[in-house]
């Protein structure tokens, strides 16, 4: 007996939660370790040793990458269950694209943050790049693109669930498009929130000043 296409698709994200459970325990326990005080100054000066523009270009790709993939799973997600119950109630197919149309703001967010991150960026004589003032620069914007990126993925995955749900449940019962679209709404606003902080975030990205 075939599953139904609302299990298929809510079952899909499973696999990067528990490897996300699993990445979490893994760090949790190197932390906890006994071997963390002796290679803490070790780590300390390597990270010191990286270019503070490394880290700021990595974070710029995680915004834009990272959200990209969120809104595509999202889409690919409340795409397939859509294309699936139109076969039997054609009538949703128009208004349930509203969810693809929410997924596709996750990606809008990311090359929002993105384009603001990289505005952030500044020449610094080689002389002061490993300066404090550069590294915290470069970390926060690292940070800030981590931030937008994760949040934005979580999202995406959030609205193509929620999608799903909402197109196979209409195809069933119309009465219960709009309430399902209230809960999608709600599950959208989480990647504004990531944006808000990895903005406020990214404004402490202050490069040394050039001396003349």
């Amino acid at each position: 007996m075939a599953r139904p296409l609302c299990l298929l698709s809510v079952r899909q994200p499973k696999s990067v939660l528990v490897f996300l459970c699993l990445l979490g325990t893994g760090t949790l326990r190197f932390v906890f370790s006994e071997g963390i005080a002796a290679m803490s100054s070790s780590w300390s000066r390597a990270l010191t040793q990286i270019s503070p523009y490394t880290f700021a270009s990595i974070g710029i790709a995680i915004s834009i990458g990272v959200s990209v993939l969120g809104a595509a799973w999202g889409i690919y997600i409340t795409g397939s269950s859509l294309i699936g119950a139109a076969i039997k109630a054609p009538r949703i197919t128009s208004k349930n694209l509203i969810s693809v149309i929410f997924c596709e703001a996750v990606a809008i967010y990311g090359v929002i943050v993105a384009i603001i991150l990289q505005t952030k960026l500044e020449s610094v004589p080689s002389s002061k790049i490993y300066d404090p003032e550069s590294l915290r620069a470069g970390y926060a914007i690292f940070a800030s693109g981590i931030i937008v990126g994760f949040a934005n993925l979580m999202c995406g995955l959030c609205v193509g669930i929620i999608g799903s749900s909402c197109a196979l449940s209409d195809a069933q019962n119309s009465t219960l498009f709009v309430k399902i679209l209230v809960i999608e709404i709600f599950g959208s606003a989480l990647g504004l929130f990531g944006v808000i902080v990895g903005i406020i975030m990214s404004a402490q990205a202050t490069w040394p000043a050039k001396t003349a």
